[in-house]
Order: structure tokens, then sequence, then C-alpha cells
């Protein structure tokens, strides 16, 4: 037996050998302390030197040149020393002379003793010597950056050779060679390798700064910093703090429990246009107690609970008829009010019967949207069809609302989630309903009378707005508003500061404000306005924050005891309608999502009056939470 496992790693490693011999890139094995032992036929070629000429030399008899710092031995030697791989461009010498710089992959490799006993050099081929490797005689000189070409012998130029079938399989690496010369690398990717070159020559300490970075910036959730701290089993007072966590940032985690071919997990809404109500609203006939209310209807203080009650549950027909009204909206989009009043009845319809996710947060997020509108900072930024698309982007934002969030749907194996891949499940549905209601009858199509472009800008952006209400996503959007926005707006400070007018005031706002508004950073403030208007709640005065704050806690708790009793996994077990705390749900969503959303919203557009609120309210919630524990009774399911 030992005799046949000798026998079978010989034949294994020559084997490998000679897999070795064929790569195209050049490979080194070495000690580990960098002496050769091994060097395949690209890297011969590469370097003009034959093994037997390298075994036992050390590997930086290669790179040795003046133009190579010592800083970078000791970058590599440190990062081996960790057992990490180092990875960098090279220079090297070639024995005519020549320098060559070569993308190097340097790897340790442990086999038995638990410490590097070898080290792996992969160095990539350049595209530029790919064709010269392959050729008959196998030289790659000179090795220019000119053309190819004209430096080859006339009876061995690689294209003519292919073209008469004398070497297969050459097109294709000449294809290759091509692709990788063009310039294709995605932004990230030249950060990176801006950032691994001056790692090269960059003193030992920075150079591992710049590999925290560079860890940093290879992975995948940029802008969305790792949440810690909640899973604190022992501490009763983030329980609630972590199931909010929970529910609206890691909500679209999915369980692998099996929906039943018989359940049933929300009653779906039909996709057609409802039949027209006998009496429907207009602005020419607006109902007196409607109009009280309408007249104060872009203030922040605006009672939309108030106006609810008296248009018995339609005020975001009444309410948007209006506000569009303001913003001219028929007239930016070329439509009649009829057909504008025909579509909000239809959307209006398309909303259920939820605690919260109702007709009326639709009009609650399109007054806040208004009101947003009005800042002077935003006027000087959008033009009209960024308003209309801000306020009809809030109007569909929550059309078709199940009651449950997505997770509860990716759980359940609803149809949605498995239309949308349990990504962004009911945001994408928004969207998508929208535009499907929209243009499902002329009588309702309010972008009947765009042109192609229009259209196509007035839906991407309609939908991009949407998608930014996802509670998974609120991290990366706020981060990329603050890192946009942040340092301009200090630099706009200072220069305010030593303004003594008004109007030089003005001036230097109109300049800084119209080096910003780049089509780029439009959609973040976009982004920015709808998330600010979406979870308005915390930042309105108390009484409505407190009608709010019970009807989310409802619609939860709703979902909690349908999930208790269909056995699928409790997302969020704090909303229990038994032990649940809204005071301490408000505190948590306050603390970690509102505080620094706002604070960024306000540095931006001046809403300094929101903040106020905010403050009061985290204040009133305090106090609610100290009365509840010291023996106060609060009603968690409330409708106020």
């Amino acid at each position: 037996m030992p005799t046949n496992s000798t026998h079978f790693n010989v034949k294994a490693a020559q084997t490998l050998y000679s897999a070795l011999d064929m790569c195209r890139d050049g490979i080194i094995i070495t000690t580990a302390n960098h002496q050769i032992e091994y060097m395949n036929r690209s890297m011969e070629k590469l370097l003009g030197y034959k093994l037997d000429e390298m075994i036992g030399k050390l590997t930086n008899e290669l790179h040795k040149t003046d133009s190579q710092k010592n800083d970078i031995y000791d970058s590599i030697n440190s990062q081996l020393q960790k057992g990490k791989e180092w990875e960098g461009t090279l220079l090297h010498i070639r024995k005519s002379g020549e320098l060559l710089p070569l993308w190097s992959r340097i790897k340790p490799v442990d086999i038995t003793n638990g410490t590097a006993e070898h080290l792996v050099y992969v160095k990539e081929c350049p595209y530029y010597a790919v064709e010269k490797m392959f050729s008959p005689e196998g030289e790659i000189l000179p090795f220019n950056y000119g053309s190819i070409k004209g430096n080859r012998k006339a009876s061995y130029d690689v294209k003519s050779l292919c073209s008469e079938g004398k070497i297969s399989g050459l097109n294709r690496r000449h294809s290759f060679a091509k692709f990788h010369a063009m310039t294709i690398e995605a932004p990230i990717s030249k950060v990176i390798n801006i950032l691994m070159a001056t790692q090269e020559n960059s003193p030992v300490f920075v150079a591992q700064a710049l590999d925290k970075v560079l860890d940093i910036l290879r992975g995948s959730e940029l802008y969305s910093p790792p949440i810690t701290g909640f899973q604190q089993p022992n501490k009763e007072d983030d329980q609630v703090t972590s199931d909010l966590f929970t529910g609206l940032i890691h909500s679209n985690k999915a369980t692998g429990i099996r929906r039943m071919s018989h359940e049933q997990v929300v009653q779906k809404n039909s996709l057609g246009v409802p039949q027209t109500p006998t009496q429907l609203p207009s602005l020419t006939n607006i109902p007196p107690n409607i109009k009280n209310l309408l007249d104060s209807q872009l203030d922040w203080e605006f009672n939309i609970i108030e106006l609810e009650q008296v248009t018995n549950n339609r005020p975001l027909v009444w309410l948007g008829l209006s506000i569009l009204s303001v913003y001219n909206v028929c007239a930016t989009l070329n439509c009649d009010e009829v057909t504008l009043r025909n579509w909000l009845t239809v959307i209006e319809s398309n909303y259920h019967d939820n605690p919260y996710h109702n007709s009326t947060h639709a009009a609650d997020v399109m007054q806040a949207t208004a009101y947003y509108l009005r800042k002077p900072r935003l006027k000087e930024i959008f033009d009209p069809l960024d308003e209309a698309i801000c306020l009809l982007s809030a109007i569909v934002h929550d059309v078709d609302h199940p009651g449950k969030n997505s997770a509860f749907l990716c759980n359940s194996r609803h149809d949605l989630a498995v239309l949308y891949n349990d990504i962004s499940v009911l945001e994408s549905h928004h969207a998508a309903l929208a535009f499907k209601l929209t243009i499902s009858d002329e009588s309702v199509n309010i972008f009947k009378n765009l042109d192609r472009d229009t259209f196509k800008e007035v839906r991407q952006s309609i939908i991009d707005m949407v998608l930014a209400t996802e509670m998974t996503k609120h991290f990366e959007h706020l981060s990329k508003f603050v890192n946009v926005f942040s340092k301009p707006l200090s630099i706009e400070e200072a220069q305010c500061s030593q303004t003594e007018t008004i109007m030089n005031d003005s001036t230097a706002n109109t300049s800084d404000i119209s080096s910003l508004a780049t089509p780029e950073n439009v959609v973040l403030i976009k982004r920015m306005l709808i998330k600010c208007a979406d979870v308005s709640n915390p930042v309105r005065p108390q009484k409505l924050c407190t009608v709010w704050a019970h009807r989310i806690a409802d619609e939860y708790c709703n979902q909690t005891d349908e999930e208790k009793s269909r056995g699928l996994p409790v997302v969020m077990p704090a909303f229990d309608r038994q032990t649940c705390s809204i005071p301490k749900s408000q505190i948590g969503f306050i603390d970690y999502f509102a505080n620094d959303m706002f604070e960024a919203w306000d540095a931006f557009g001046e809403f300094p009056e929101l903040l106020d609120y905010l403050h009061s309210n985290h204040v009133y919630w305090l106090s609610e939470e100290k009365r509840r524990v010291s023996g106060g009774s609060l009603q968690t399911a409330a409708n106020n």
C-alpha cells in the first residue's frame, strides 16, 4: 500500500508541475525565507532566466532596483508573518536589464508544522506580453507599451498564423488581450488600485493602516454600519430596540418554514379600477368642514387624523387634489383635473384598512413632502417636474400594503416574496402596482400626455424614491447623503457666518446650491426627502405623534398575533399585545433611526422645528416609560 501511495504521489506531482508549466501567469515557489525552489515556464519567459539559474537565490534579487523602496519588503514580510496574502505591483529586472512591472500575489503555505513553510508567488502576465509568450519563438522582447505588432518578426505574426489555422486557440487569446487592455474597471477597483500603489511606497505603519482600509473597501456593505450592542438577552431594556432592528433592518431574512398550500397570508386586493363613487371630490365644491382643514394643509401642525374623520377615511383624494393643485401638477404632467381625481381615487382604493399603513399614512407622507418642498433650499434645487415626482411618490409609496412587513411575507413564502426573490418585497410591489394601476385605463393615466423621455425619467425617479423607503437600506441612504452634503454645507456655513447682509447670504447660498444640484445629488436628496416624510411621526406635534405610535404598535402586534397563530417565526417578539411598551419602542426608534437622519436633514434644508418636536417627543416618551414602570398603565393597541 505505501508503494502504491508513493507512486500515486509522484504521478500527482508530475501532473501538477505540467499544469503549472501550462499556466499563463508566472509562478515562483520559495522557502519561507524567499529562496527560490521552483518557477514555471511562463516565469522563465517573463524574466529571461532559466530555473537552473535561479534555484537557491533570493527573490529580492529579481526586484533589486533603486526604484523599489525597502519599505515594500517590510510590508510584504509583515503581511506574510500574519499569515495573510500580500498583493501589489513589483518592479522586476529581466536578465537583459530591462525593468518589468508585474502585478504580484504572494501567499504563505503551511503544510505540516503550523507555520509558513513555503511561499507561492503568482505574477500576472501583462496583456502586452500574452501573444509573444505563446508565439513559436517564445520571446517577449522588447517590453514596451507601444505597438506589439511592430516588434514582431514577419514570419511569426500571430494574427496571420491564427487566420491560417496554424496555431489553434490564439484568436481567443488575442481577443482577450485586447479586452484586458480596455479601461472597464469599476470606480471602486480604481480606488483600490490607487491605494495599493500608494501602499507599496509607504512606511510600514501606513501600509498596515491601508490594509484595514482595503479590507473595508472590499466589503459589500460600504454604507451600512455593523449593528452591534443589541444582542444582549440579559438586558430587558434592550429587547424592544433589538426587535425593532430585527424587524426593520434585517426584515428580508427568510426562514425555512414551508407555507401550506391552503394557507392565506393576506387578503389580496383586486387590481381593477374601482367603481366610480356616487359623489366624487372636486376642488370647485369642497364641503366647509373639509375646506377649513385644508386651509392649513401646508402647516407642519396640519391634523391629518381630523381630515381622515371628516372625509370618511378618504383623506388622500381630498388632500391630494388640493396639494397637487398648489404645485400645479396637472400643468406639469399635461393632464386634466378629472384624470388626476380618477387616479387618486384608484390609488386610495388600493390602500387597505390597516391600523397604520393606510391611505391616511400616504396622505400624511404627501403632506410632509409638500411642506419640505416649500423650503428655499429645495425650491432652488427642484424644478416643477421634480416636485411632482416627489408628491406622486409619496402618494403611492405604500399602495396595497398588507399590514405585514416583508419578513412576514418571506417567512410565509407569499407570492410577492417569491416574485421579488425576498429582496425589497413590499417596496418593489408598491412601485410596480402603482404603474400598473396608472396605465390600466386612459381615464386614470396621468402620464399619458408625457413624451417618452419624460415618462422614462418620471418612472425611474418614482421607482427609486419608493424603493428608498425600505428600512433595510436606511443607513446606506443616510451615509451617502451625509458624505455628499456635510462637507459643502460646512463651507457654506463658514461663508454665511462672515456675511453681513441678507442679499449676500442669498447670493452665497445660490452659488453653493448650484454646485450641489447635480443629477446624482438630486437623487440623493429625493431619497432623503421621502425617507424623512415616511417616518415623520416622531417629529410631529405630540398629539399626532402619539396617535401614530399607537397605530404602528397595533399593526405590529397584529402581525405577532398572526405569526403565533400560524406557527411562523415571530419577527418582533417585543410587539406582543400583552407586554408591548409603546414608549420604549418610540425611544428606541428615535435614538437609533430618527435622531441622526433628521439632524442631517435639518443641516441640509433648515428644519429646526422638526428637531424641536423630536426632542420634546423624546422627553415625553421617556416620562411615559418611567410612569409605566412605576405602575402606570398604558394601552398598547389603542386607536386614538
